[in-house]
């Protein structure tokens, strides 16, 4: 690939991770928490449902092993020097920020990691308010999703959440995993808890367009989540298994809010780890085809898709190494796989790259969440 494809774009680029709480475990990942916006003083970032399938340009001069980069999204907390020497040497697609108030949301850091990159990368935080925030100890403190739908307007969340985004773009950030449309009335401290605007799915539809809306108005793309809907499941991903009701009741209820995707503007969609009776047969949705081809073919969601955290949640470990999972989870549909350890980037591309030239992970299916992924990037060439 040739140095720097676009990088002048990448001031207003757009690019669940998991969230975490401030109070318990701000530096670890929560429900995490899978990538659009609108005009700006930052170019926005590219909506495949409104710019079509056919491969990227830029893709044509690809390695395997460049490609598959490109469908991976790792996790940093700190250290500009050591982001962007995985940057350097592994040409990803996508960071991950945890932690709070960390080293690389000042001093211009993350520019000088998008210097290293071949492509631009994408910039991702979980940024949802209240226990889930990334940029409090830095810009202020937003309340948590419930609080918002309590008491504020949904005009007021939208201009709250273009005032947050411009902070984040002016930080480097290109990509908010939020807003979460979890639909449960549970107490605030439970898994989704208070990260969730409302049990009524047209209310929670209602604020999370808004908050939604005012981040694609600064110039970032926000990521819809958890799909298909972590509300009303027992547990948490964290610690085990989690179940959803089965897949009619969904339809019904926690599935709502993600009616009319279109109308949320450009955004993206994170799957979660939920297991989800008759539908994804004992696995995860994260990587289960089941479930993207629900959210494809009955969601009719063309835009991107990321997972939730493939490395730091029991659903996933317990069941499969990192390289595996995120393996899976490519071979099942999504767009970028999501691991929030840091770390380990060699051996993971290391193994798609072998399934890619084995034939375990199509060539047509890596070229086209290739294609979303760099179109969402404003990177087609």
């Amino acid at each position: 690939m040739r140095k720097r494809l676009l990088f002048a774009a990448m001031s207003g680029l757009l690019v669940a991770g998991c969230g975490t709480s401030d109070t318990e475990t701000q530096n670890a990942p929560t429900p995490g928490s899978a990538t659009s916006e609108a005009p700006s003083s930052a170019p926005a970032e590219s909506s495949p449902q409104q710019r079509g399938g056919d491969t990227c340009p830029a893709a044509a001069d690809m390695s395997p092993r460049e490609k598959v980069a490109q469908l991976v999204v790792v996790g940093v907390e700190t250290g500009v020097d050591a982001t962007r020497q995985i940057v350097t040497d592994e040409q990803i697609g996508g960071l991950f920020v945890g932690g709070n108030a960390t080293d690389l949301f000042e001093g211009g850091a993350l520019q000088s990691v998008q210097e290293a990159a071949n492509v631009p990368v994408s910039i991702a935080i979980d940024d949802e308010g209240g226990r889930v925030q990334r940029l409090d100890d830095l810009v202020g403190d937003m309340p948590s999703a419930r609080e918002m739908a309590a008491s504020m307007s949904p005009e007021e969340v939208r201009q709250m959440a273009a005032e947050r985004g411009r902070e984040m773009v002016d930080r480097g950030v290109t990509v908010d995993y939020a807003p979460t449309v979890d639909l449960t009335d549970e107490p605030a401290g439970e898994a989704i808890g208070d990260r969730s605007f409302s049990t009524d799915p047209a209310t929670a539809r209602e604020y999370a367009k808004a908050f939604g809306d005012g981040l694609q108005e600064a110039g970032i793309r926000p990521v819809v989540k958890h799909f298909p809907g972590h509300g009303n499941a027992s547990g948490d991903s964290h610690v085990g298994d989690v179940t959803t009701p089965p897949l009619p009741e969904l339809r019904e209820h926690d599935l709502k809010p993600y009616e009319r995707l279109g109308e949320y503007g450009e955004v993206g969609v994170m799957v979660g780890h939920l297991t989800v009776p008759e539908l994804t047969e004992g696995e995860p949705a994260s990587i289960s085809p089941a479930a993207y081809e629900l959210l494809r073919e009955d969601y009719e969601f063309d835009g991107p898709v990321v997972t939730d955290d493939l490395g730091a949640m029991k659903a996933i470990t317990d069941r499969h190494p990192l390289p595996e999972a995120v393996l899976r989870a490519l071979q099942a549909g999504a767009d970028q796989a999501l691991w929030s350890s840091g770390g380990n980037v060699a051996p993971v591309l290391d193994r798609l790259e072998q399934a890619y030239r084995d034939g375990d992970l199509p060539e047509d299916q890596v070229d086209e969440s290739l294609t979303r992924v760099l179109r969402a990037k404003d990177a087609c060439g």
